[in-house]
């Protein structure tokens, strides 16, 4: 599991969980192993298959359109590196503050990150920002943050990740930086937004 999967374990309390963006269901296998019930969606049917192969809860499905559930039905919403693939993201938004009780923790790369901008200064496409990526949403801290409260969500809790050296001297640098400018420093936000 990555950085954002972890981190977002950690703020994950119990369950139900929604998890839109599935993949291949690695994410709630996890949480399944910790005693945490939740279920999956994803466009894609190989996804799909492979999840329910790993015995997830899961479902093709289009997240363009409305959820196929309940009101208040999940504890939670999980979007793990979706929003920035989506044309309209306020919509899911929306709906997952309709699904879920209480939360929503979502991740998104920071496309004006101290990285993609040093990338730009040498003539570079920024590596969050190439083709193969699909990312359509390029939006900044700022911006997320705007999304989460016209949705009606308040950011709660956010972990910024950072430039990685472990426990080198410059991996602790960068980790102060982040927590400092995390608009600038961090490669991406994980967020825990409550539902208000």
């Amino acid at each position: 599991m990555d950085f954002k999967h972890k981190a977002a374990v950690e703020l994950i309390e119990k369950g139900p969980i929604l998890d839109i963006g599935c993949g291949g269901g690695l994410f709630l296998q996890y949480l399944k192993n910790r005693g945490i019930e939740g279920c999956g969606l994803d466009i894609s049917d190989k996804a799909i298959e492979l999840a329910k192969n790993r015995g997830i809860d899961c479902q093709i499905f289009d997240v363009s359109e409305k959820l196929p559930f309940e009101d208040n039905a999940f504890e939670g919403v999980t979007l793990i590196d979706v929003l920035e693939h989506l044309f309209m993201p306020e919509e899911i938004l929306k709906e997952a503050h309709r699904v879920a009780k209480k939360y929503l923790i979502f991740s998104a790369p920071n496309f004006v990150s101290l990285a993609a901008r040093l990338q730009v200064l040498f003539g570079r496409v920024p590596e969050n920002n190439t083709m193969r990526k699909a990312h359509i949403l390029w939006a900044t801290r700022k911006v997320l943050h705007q999304l989460l409260a016209d949705a009606g969500f308040e950011v709660e809790k956010e972990i910024d990740d950072f430039f990685y050296a472990d426990k080198l001297i410059l991996g602790r640098i960068f980790k102060f930086l982040a927590k400092l400018r995390p608009e600038i420093f961090a490669l991406s936000f994980i967020i825990k937004a409550k539902k208000v």
